[in-house]
């Protein structure tokens, strides 16, 4: 998993055919979330109409990043890896960490947040003396967790980071925003998709699944559904690793992977621990979430 600035090739992209503007109003916001370009579309409004409630989502984004930027000094999660604890989490961080501990114990171990420090290590050229420090610091299970505070396990030699999954929560925490104005038909891309509802004419939303080198691999349906892709070589770190790391084996061979849930911070979090799951226990981890569905796996 990454740090949150250094985004993920998303290998996701609204592949949406353009209907005419006379047949239906259309709303389109552009921004950032979490350092990377987001959108989203809303359907049945102009701009203007959908105005306040881009603020709103505007707004929302800002909050958001308070909690799980590792770039923002003061958020949560940078004050936590500074302190070594964070006292009085938000119900926010507590709800992914808890998604995080079912995809760790799901993936045996594939998905942890705790490599956070060996990340870092890597991006920097660390001797290997620093990366096998780093990487006896990893353990998810070493993390303390309740609703009044979180202690990590090794103040200054540990950390976390929800790259791989926290993406796919402000993509649901955007869609559930828009809900909560009457919208129901929108495709929000906050770094992760999640199409509610349809477009204007009925139709589902389409979108593209990319692989290595952006080629598009096939293309999906979804409504009411969410999509995630996580795709390891479209970055390198020092010595040619790839920038979505093994917890457990460092050369360890990765996949491009696309899978789609109900929401999209599982949809997220499997992508990124699937991508560095062998082929032979994919199907075992996805046995933990039955409405997860493997959508593309590209060695």
């Amino acid at each position: 998993m990454t740090a949150l600035t250094r985004r993920r090739f998303l290998a996701i992209s609204a592949a949406c055919a353009y209907t005419p503007v006379a047949a239906a109003a259309s709303a389109r916001w552009h921004g950032s979330a979490l350092g990377a370009k987001a959108s989203l579309r809303v359907e049945g409004l102009t701009n203007t109409e959908a105005a306040p409630i881009f603020d709103a989502v505007t707004a929302e984004l800002t909050r958001l990043e308070n909690i799980f930027s590792l770039y923002r000094p003061h958020s949560e999660l940078s004050r936590l890896n500074t302190d070594g604890h964070l006292i009085a989490p938000s119900p926010e961080l507590l709800k992914v960490l808890s998604l995080c501990s079912a995809l760790h114990d799901a993936s045996d171990g594939a998905f942890d947040p705790t490599i956070q420090p060996l990340w870092m290590a890597f991006a920097k050229g660390a001797e290997l003396s620093e990366l096998n420090r780093a990487q006896r610091g990893i353990g998810w299970h070493k993390v303390l967790v309740n609703t009044n505070a979180i202690r990590l396990p090794d103040p200054g030699f540990s950390g976390l980071t929800l790259n791989g999954i926290a993406q796919g929560e402000i993509t649901d925490r955007i869609a559930s925003l828009l809900n909560g104005f009457g919208l129901r038909n929108i495709l929000v891309d906050m770094g992760e998709i999640s199409a509610r509802g349809t477009r204007s004419d009925g139709s589902d939303w389409q979108v593209g699944l990319a692989g290595p080198k952006h080629i598009v691999r096939g293309r999906l349906s979804l409504r009411d559904r969410a999509v995630a892709t996580s795709a390891p070589a479209m970055m390198k770190l020092a010595a040619g690793h790839h920038h979505i790391l093994d917890p457990k084996n460092r050369m360890a061979p990765q996949s491009t992977v696309s899978v789609s849930a109900a929401n999209a911070a599982l949809a997220d979090g499997l992508s990124t621990a699937l991508c560095v799951t062998p082929d032979r226990k994919v199907r075992s981890v996805l046995s933990h979430f039955p409405d997860a569905k493997l959508e593309m796996l590209v060695p």
